[in-house]
């Protein structure tokens, strides 16, 4: 049981869930601040289970349509389909279960989320086709998994409130430029770091054919739009926790988050596989975890701040 259930999580990279699920949930906390970021169970299951469910359904898309490039690539050639460790079959029977899984937890959770639910699952999968085409295959990785911040918000207020008024005043703490900010900030966030991780590609893609901004203007300056992505990303996050009003505990977030974005850049410039490893993976979980814990003590302890 233990091994099959490991096969698959393996298969869709279930670890790597811990990249994208923070900055969703802290959007959930910021939308929910007026229950001290508490939703309820029922729609953080909800929230939690639509997650999972797009983003199998999306990995298990990726693996399927590119499984003849990863069969080629000798990083890639031991993956579940290329090995035959997964049938074809059940890859497909995955991705379809698992893109019905989050059409039906958005209908439990409001009428908005279930409408766009196809849009998002198209959104996750389309971009998996990308690197056959365009050069910036990272841009839609980036907004593929931006969407998450947009549907928890939406799950938790369902709509849209741009502009909160509470005693005739504009209250931007509780305003829907806040996930579109926390949004823009994954999309540069997921630029920089998927042009180190396909440093570890450039000359396999070369060779086939396959576009990246890595391919398109080599590793030195692709990893230089990397590190202005990431600042980008940085400063986005600094307005998000201005606008939310946040104090001590995000601005010891925002610390050790620029400390690692500098330290995975220093590591990606050695260009060795075992650093790109661990700049992709230890550095960017980390980033995502203390931006989560940061929010969380803003909104759950807010006594721990000097102001409200």
């Amino acid at each position: 049981m233990f091994t099959f259930i490991y096969k698959w999580a393996s298969f869709v990279k279930l670890s790597h869930t811990v990249f994208a699920l923070p900055f969703a949930l802290a959007s959930m906390v910021v939308a929910a601040r007026d229950q001290r970021g508490w939703p309820g169970w029922r729609t953080f299951g909800l929230i939690l289970a639509a997650l999972v469910c797009a983003r199998t359904c999306a990995m298990s898309f990726n693996r399927i349509v590119d499984r003849h490039f990863d069969k080629a690539n000798p990083r890639t050639a031991s993956r579940h389909l290329p090995t035959g460790e997964i049938s074809l079959a059940g890859a497909w029977a995955l991705c379809w279960l698992s893109g019905a899984g989050l059409v039906v937890a958005s209908y439990f959770i409001n009428p908005i989320c279930f409408y766009l639910s196809p849009v998002g699952l198209f959104c996750v999968c389309f971009y998996s086709l990308t690197k056959r085409f365009t050069d910036f295959t990272h841009v839609f990785l980036g907004l593929a998994l931006a969407l998450a911040p947009i549907g928890t918000w939406l799950a938790v207020k369902g709509g849209f409130d741009f502009f909160p008024v509470e005693d005739g005043w504009l209250v931007l703490k509780r305003s829907a430029f806040l996930p579109v900010i926390l949004a823009a900030a994954v999309v540069f966030w997921l630029i920089g770091f998927d042009i180190i991780y396909a440093l570890q590609d450039y000359e396999f893609d070369r060779r086939h054919g396959l576009h990246s901004l890595v391919v398109r203007w080599g590793p030195e300056n692709a990893l230089k739009a990397a590190f202005l992505s990431h600042l980008s990303m940085w400063g986005l996050l600094a307005v998000f926790g201005l606008l939310s009003r946040f104090r001590v505990a995000y601005l010891v977030g925002l610390v050790i988050i620029l400390g690692s974005l500098l330290l995975e850049h220093w590591l990606a410039c050695k260009r060795s596989l075992k650093w790109v490893n661990t700049a992709f993976f230890r550095l960017n979980a980390l980033i995502s975890v203390v931006f989560l814990v940061a929010v969380v003590t803003e909104v759950v302890f807010p006594w721990f701040r000097f102001m409200r």
